[in-house]
This record gives C-alpha cells, sequence and structure tokens, in this order.
C-alpha cells in the first residue's frame, strides 16, 4: 500500500483532545498523543490512517505559519511604508490573510502580502510589484487576443518547449545517497499532440502518455548531488466550444462516465452542506450545461482568490472552500468538480502549468461533461481573475474553454505515479512541479530546488 493513500482516511477525524490541542496550536502535544494512540493494537484502521496523516500535517504546518503579528506587518511596510495597521486587520477579518494559533498565539501565512499584490491592484501599485502571469494582468491583452482568434477560426495552438529541474538542497545531500526524483510530463490528452522528450539528464525514465499523473523518474545511488532535468516540446490545440450553438458529440456510456460522477475521500464527499448547496443552485436547472452553468456563476461571482499552503496541510477542501469563500486555483476545481458531480453532471480534474511566453507556473483547471456537447472546460481561477478585471467577456469563455497557454499532466486528482513514492509525498494530490525522497523519507517543498522555464512558445 502506498502511504499516501492514507489521505483517504482524513475525513475519519481526530479525537476531541487531540483536535483541541491542535486548534490551539499545540502541535507538539497533539503529536505526543498521536504517538500514545497509535501504539495500541485495538485502534480501527481508519482512525490510524488518519492518525498518521494528521500527525505529519501538523509538523509541516508550521513553516508555512512564519509570522506573528509584528512580523508580518513588518513585511508589508518593508514594501508598502504607510501600510496601517487598520488595513492588516481589515483584510484578517475579510479572509484575505490567513492564519493559525500556534501555542495560542496568531501566526500568519508566509504569501499573505504575495496574494494581496495579486488580487489588490492598487496595493500592487503602492508596493511596487507586478504580478507574473496572463491570470494577474488586469488588462489581459493577450488572454482577449486569444478568445478572438479562437472565435474566429475555432481554434488556437501553440508548440512549447520547457525545461524542468529539481536538485535536493546542498546541505541535505551526503555522499552515495539513494535519491528518488520526479517531474512531471505532457500526458496525451485532448489538447495536446506532437510530445517529445528532448532531454533527460541524468537519465530518466518517463511513464506511459497516458498516465494518470505522468512524470519521469530516476533513481539511484548519487556520488555527487545531481540535479535532475528534462527538456520536453509539445503542441497544445485550444478548441473553441460555442454553448450558444448546438453540438454533437459522441455520447459517452454510464461506466465510463461513473469514475467521473463519484465521490473521492477526503476532499471530493457530498456532505450535506454541499448536497443542499447543490439542490439550491442546481435546483430546478433545465439541463446539465445549466446546471454546470450556475455552479460556475456562483464560485466566480462570489469567490476571493488567496494563496494557499500546501494542500498536504488541508482538510475538507471542497467544502471549506464553500464556507470561506476563498481558494485558489485548485481549491476552486475541487468546489466545482465537487458540486458538479453531486449535482450529477460528470466532472474530473486536470492540472499541470500555465507554460507562457514569459511565465511558468502551476495550474489546476476541470472538466466537466453535457451530453450534447461532450467534454468542456472549466477555470474558475481564471474566471475569478476576470471579475477582477472587470471582463465579463473573459469570465463567460472560461466556462466552456481555455487559452493554450497549457501544459496538461493529470487528469485525476490524487492519482498515484506510475513508478511510485515509498513516501508521503509533497503534495498527495497533485503533480506541478516534481517530488523528491530518499530511501528514508519524502522530502517537503523547502528542501529541495525546483525550476521551471518556458524555452519556446510559438503560435502555429
Amino acid at each position: 500500500m502506498d502511504i499516501n493513500d492514507a489521505f483517504r482516511s482524513l475525513n475519519v477525524g481526530l479525537p476531541e483532545d487531540i483536535l483541541r490541542r491542535k486548534l490551539y496550536g499545540d502541535f507538539e502535544g497533539a503529536v505526543r498523543l498521536i504517538d500514545r494512540r497509535l501504539s495500541r493494537t485495538d485502534l480501527p484502521q481508519g482512525l490510524r490512517d488518519c492518525m498518521r496523516v494528521q500527525r505529519e500535517m501538523m509538523l509541516r504546518t508550521p513553516p508555512d505559519y512564519p509570522f506573528t503579528r509584528d512580523e508580518a506587518l513588518a513585511l508589508a511596510r518593508k514594501h508598502t511604508p504607510d501600510f496601517t495597521e487598520a488595513e492588516f486587520d481589515q483584510r484578517v477579518d475579510d479572509g484575505r490573510i490567513g492564519w493559525i494559533y500556534l501555542h495560542g498565539e496568531p501566526r500568519y501565512f508566509a504569501r499573505f502580502f504575495e496574494t494581496l499584490c495579486k488580487v489588490e491592484p492598487e496595493l500592487a501599485c503602492r508596493a511596487g510589484i507586478r504580478p507574473k502571469g496572463l491570470e494577474s494582468d488586469p488588462k489581459g491583452d493577450r488572454l482577449d487576443r486569444c478568445r478572438r482568434i479562437m472565435r474566429e477560426t475555432g481554434r488556437m495552438a501553440l508548440r512549447v518547449r520547457i525545461r524542468a529541474t529539481v536538485r535536493l538542497n546542498d546541505d541535505l545531500f551526503t555522499p552515495g545517497m539513494f535519491l528518488r526524483a520526479h517531474l512531471p510530463l505532457p500526458a496525451a490528452c485532448e489538447q495536446q499532440s506532437a510530445i517529445a522528450i528532448e532531454e533527460l539528464s541524468p537519465g530518466g525514465i518517463p511513464a506511459p502518455e497516458d498516465a494518470e499523473q505522468r512524470t519521469v523518474c530516476w533513481e539511484g545511488a548519487w556520488r555527487e548531488n545531481p540535479e535532475f532535468t528534462v527538456v520536453y516540446s509539445y503542441v497544445h490545440t485550444a478548441r473553441y466550444h460555442d454553448l450558444t450553438l448546438p453540438a454533437c458529440a459522441p455520447p459517452l456510456t454510464e461506466e465510463e462516465l461513473a469514475p467521473c460522477l463519484a465521490e473521492e475521500s477526503p476532499h471530493i464527499v457530498f456532505t450535506p452542506y454541499l448536497r443542499a448547496l447543490t439542490r439550491q443552485l442546481a435546483g430546478g436547472a433545465g439541463d446539465q450545461l445549466e446546471k454546470a452553468r450556475r455552479i460556475y456563476d456562483f464560485i466566480t461571482l462570489h469567490m476571493k482568490y488567496t494563496f494557499m499552503p500546501a494542500y498536504f496541510g488541508l482538510e475538507n477542501i471542497a467544502e471549506n472552500c464553500a464556507r470561506n469563500f476563498t481558494g485558489d486555483c485548485g481549491v476552486f476545481a475541487l468546489l466545482f468538480i465537487t458540486l458538479c458531480r453531486c449535482a450529477g453532471v460528470p466532472a474530473q480534474w486536470q492540472s499541470g502549468l500555465a507554460a507562457e511566453p514569459d511565465f511558468c507556473g502551476g495550474h489546476d483547471w476541470a472538466r466537466f461533461y453535457v451530453p450534447e456537447h461532450g467534454w468542456l472546460y472549466a477555470d474558475p481561477s481564471y474566471g475569478i481573475s476576470a471579475v477582477r478585471a472587470k471582463s465579463e467577456a473573459r469570465r463567460r469563455f472560461y466556462f466552456g474553454n481555455l487559452d493554450p497557454y497549457r501544459m496538461a499532466a493529470n487528469r485525476r486528482f490524487q492519482a498515484p505515479f506510475t513508478a511510485s513514492k515509498a513516501h508521503w509525498r509533497a503534495d498527495p494530490y497533485d503533480n506541478q512541479v516534481g517530488e523528491l525522497e530518499t530511501a528514508e523519507r519524502g522530502f517537503t517543498y523547502g528542501e529541495f530546488v525546483l525550476t521551471k522555464e518556458v524555452l519556446l512558445c510559438e503560435e502555429l
């Protein structure tokens, strides 16, 4: 059994005395109690798996929340000297600055100021910061041009070449150490063709193109600390779907669609709240397309983008998003998928990279199926950015369509790698950037260096 399968029992929940310590931020006390419980032989397997996962989550959580209130204010004022305490407190109250208790004291999210600059153009201007990526561009010139080309010609295609690397921090490497590394690769899917692996160093074994989470894997003992490198190219073709016109798509069978309608613990779960929300949103909808549209509208018109801590430490992702009205691309995609499935609309995960001429970053989105059109796409995160930019046309585009500035590596949330991991993954659900482990344990993101670079992005 892959140890990461234990996450499927996360919803079992912690015993109350351990949970109280966790909520207070007494992670050491909570871990001590977990270790005592795990020593019992009569512990049900589901509870045992849950506590093993929770133990690791608590060990990994504090680095995501490093700042006291004074330190967080000092960071904001380093970039924006006139940033006031009232501004800070207001954003905390609005849910724009994430925090937890650590030994009863509020500690603030490491990327809080980066989030504020991404979603508040006025603050970014005050700080002299220009967020990267098309999603953060309030003008959206490149995306608007993309939409125009797709409407006029029916498609837009790009040839893309990317170099990615992963390397263990030097202070953690010892000569002769065994290392197993993974980096994502473009997978065969509707949008991608002409996939080629142009460079692998040192060596490496690619997974099949149809892998649910496709990677290249290296493993061995190394005398010197290696930099694992892959260069790959592919053609990404985005086709335009005009949802106002009738379409003729090959029908899929109930058996083919069943996996895209099912719950997948711990995050794609039809809780009582999400069932009630689904009835409120989709009740009375005339067809599957209208159900999905109402769900997309609910997310994009009412929710706010925030950077999130590592998914390893998150619980009940879809339901918490529906409670908190905040999230990032993957959180919004999971909520969309969960509500669609709950409403009887088949939906599935897709993720990889946003691959632009001058930017490369991890990104997640969704696919959903309606009989009259077949598989369509939804990117709630880009829809929310369009709302920030006051572009209703762009928001509507990302219900049914995607731009071609993508690299799709994964088509299922929480899928195992072809070459399985022996230890905890840095991200047990998705794979946008890579993984690294030794014979004894898996490494967290702060323990290895990742790079991603778009070498070529040309229109065809």
